[in-house]
């Protein structure tokens, strides 16, 4: 069965893992692999927005979902057409029923943010500048991992991934844009707690 890549905002990418997730385990694994064939954009969202969501509050899933992006976001700039990712990543899960709740919780806001997303400079969502764009994702995902010890900090590579990931999907340059400046706040950000 072949499925349109249709562009995809943050509401249909939550309805989607939703509807399928199934059993009291939602693994990251079964996320990716169901919006595999919508490309990288909506890989990209799932694992950011479980960062983001209050099931990044977990301890561990901020580390997981950063490397998983870290994987996934990777293999975009080197201009893969389908991620592989290591089984011991992809069985890490959560709870089905918590994660329910979290998307029906915040589906009405992010249906009104959808709003905000259309295709505007879409050579920012092409070619050598989308690849440019995926390592940088993939450097805001593997920063998430010593940002998780400091209170919220990974909050911004995650939002950050979110709006990209989401540009990506709708071909909104200018979320690229911004998404862009953003994750060269969170390296700043990752400076100053470490590096400095």
């Amino acid at each position: 069965m072949i499925v349109s890549k249709k562009r995809m905002g943050i509401t249909d990418v939550l309805e989607s893992v939703k509807d399928n997730a199934s059993g009291e385990k939602v693994e990251l694994g079964e996320v990716v692999e169901h919006l595999e064939h919508r490309g990288f954009g909506p890989i990209l969202l799932a694992p950011a927005l479980v960062a983001l969501f209050p099931t990044g509050a977990i301890p561990g899933i901020p580390s997981a979902c950063g490397i998983l992006i870290f994987l996934i976001a990777i293999q975009m700039a080197w201009g893969k057409k389908h991620p592989w990712l290591p089984n011991k990543l992809t069985a890490i899960g959560f709870s089905q029923e918590k994660l329910g709740k979290v998307i029906d919780k915040v589906c009405p806001y992010t249906h009104k943010i959808d709003r905000w997303f259309k295709p505007r400079i879409s050579i920012l969502s092409e070619g050598v500048v989308k690849r440019l764009v995926a390592l940088l994702c993939a450097l805001a995902g593997l920063i998430m991992t010593p940002l998780e010890l400091v209170p919220f900090a990974v909050m911004l590579p995650a939002f950050a991934i979110v709006l990209a990931a989401v540009g990506l999907s709708t071909e909104d340059g200018i979320v690229i844009a911004i998404a862009s400046v953003i994750m060269v706040g969170s390296f700043y950000l990752l400076w100053i707690n470490y590096l400095q």
